[in-house]
């Protein structure tokens, strides 16, 4: 899980797993109504974007806003798992 804390809380979050050494599953993300509007989703999903790239491995995003964040950002399609 990637997430942002405040105040000992989370308040964002991204949940993947894995189910081979080269991929990553996103499964759902979540930010709380109060960061709403301020791009924290799209930084959990460039986070682990970075970390895909680092270590080689592809990404399949199942969570919808994951998908339409890579879909508006071409320059993450090169850690997207292609069939």
């Amino acid at each position: 899980m990637f997430y942002i804390e405040e105040n000992g809380s989370k308040v964002a979050e991204l949940v993947y797993n894995i189910p081979s050494a080269q991929k990553i599953v996103i499964e759902h993300t979540e930010v709380d109504e109060s960061l709403s509007g301020k791009g924290i989703g799209k930084q959990l999903v460039q986070a682990v974007a970075d970390h895909a790239r680092s270590k080689d491995i592809k990404i399949i995003p199942q969570c919808s806003f994951a998908k339409s964040v890579f879909d508006q950002v071409p320059e993450w399609q090169d850690v997207l798992f292609k069939k």
